[in-house]
């Protein structure tokens, strides 16, 4: 998104200020311009071409064919539209300092931006809201997590954003005159900029602390709880299922070895205390306490593994949206209530890129730390054939 500080006319984005909205980009040397250019074309078609990947690896690959997925595939659609659309111009807008193309084209562009950048953000919460609803109410929800559903929340995603992104273009267009030589978002009306700052980052920015919290404090519940007497306490096991289970078939879902071990009471494995086959022997017996009990003890090494990578991917995730985003609609925020701050404007420009970056970030967030991604992304380097 851009954002203009400057004074400027209320409907049209002119300027109303001293000087030409050009002489920053005169006063600044040909060689830093082109250097500079170079930079954001090449995070512009890095951003691309990452979320490019992702589409595809999501399209060629039958297994990644799942609700969650079409979620993070909707994303990259999103951030690769951002790249596309609105990340071009803004890389020569920022170079030149001067918008040329007219004023359609300006309102266009901004609105585009707008919701490009507000559907991106929100794609977050869709698919936080999404891994909450898998953690909590996992059974339940899993027969309602389809694709459907899915397609559902993008649509509420979209809607939102384009609820955001339309109104500048009633007042533009009821005052329009001349031709624009700046283009960025007006702060001017403070009713619209807490109106777009608050639905598009501070609402979701709340929501996803909110979820990604309890989604930790869940799956942190869950890996280390023990079976509760109602559910498990007079479950009986037979020797086989001893085996299975010391084997690892149910990775982080069992108590501590003296539960399991309360269990493994003669009379509850084999035929009873005189069962043929050896099956309720007691070197029998033992040897499968042991084994269970270093079983548990590596299921508990994994899972604090397991809850230590999604701690830090959690915090990834967090972490670079709120780096990303959080300068920019600070000053958004700033500049519409407070009418004697200033910032410079290449500070803003600044801000606006680091928000851009997000979507060079997600989809490496949310696929570096899936195997089956990095699966997909080998074969479509090496073109080799999808399954």
């Amino acid at each position: 998104m851009q954002l203009d500080n400057s004074s400027l006319d209320n409907a049209t984005g002119t300027p109303n200020a001293t000087g030409p909205p050009n002489a920053t980009a005169a006063a600044t040397p040909l060689g830093l311009r082109v250097s500079l250019f170079a930079l954001l074309a090449a995070v512009t078609l890095a951003t691309a071409l990452s979320n490019a990947f992702v589409i595809a690896a999501i399209a060629l690959t039958r297994k990644l064919h799942t609700p969650a997925n079409f979620l993070i595939g909707s994303l990259a659609v999103t951030d690769l539209l951002v790249s596309l659309v609105v990340m071009p111009v803004s890389a020569v807008y920022t170079v030149g300092r001067t918008w040329a193309l007219g004023r359609a084209a300006c309102a266009a562009w901004l609105s585009s931006d707008i919701a490009l950048c507000t559907a991106s953000i929100l794609h977050l919460c869709a698919i936080a809201l999404d891994r909450y609803w898998a953690v909590t109410a996992a059974l339940e929800y899993g027969r309602r997590r389809t694709v459907r559903r899915a397609a559902a929340m993008v649509a509420a995603v979209w809607a939102v954003s384009v609820a955001i992104s339309v109104p500048p273009l009633f007042w533009r267009r009821a005052k329009a005159r001349g031709a624009p030589t700046a283009c960025a978002v007006n702060t001017d009306r403070i009713s619209y900029t807490l109106y777009s700052t608050f639905g598009a980052f501070y609402v979701p920015t709340l929501l996803l602390l909110i979820l990604y919290g309890r989604i930790y404090v869940a799956a942190r519940s869950r890996i280390f709880r023990a079976p509760s007497s109602a559910s498990g306490g007079g479950k009986r096991f037979t020797a086989a299922q001893l085996v299975q289970t010391s084997a690892g078939s149910s990775l982080c879902s069992l108590g501590s070895s003296s539960n399991q071990e309360a269990h493994l009471h003669p009379l509850a494995v084999g035929g009873g205390a005189g069962g043929g086959g050896g099956g309720g022997s007691p070197l029998f017996l033992s040897s499968v306490k042991v084994k269970l009990a270093d079983g548990v003890l590596e299921r508990k090494r994994l899972c604090a593994a397991r809850e230590r990578k999604a701690t830090k991917t959690l915090g990834v995730i967090l972490g670079a949206f709120i780096a990303c985003w959080l300068p920019f609609f600070v000053a958004t925020l700033v500049t519409a209530v407070c009418r004697g701050c200033w910032f410079h404007p290449l500070l803003l420009d600044v801000f606006t890129w680091l928000g851009y970056l997000n979507s060079l970030i997600n989809p490496v967030i949310y696929t570096a730390f899936n195997e089956e991604f990095r699966q997909a992304f080998q074969k479509l380097v090496k073109f080799r054939r999808f399954s």
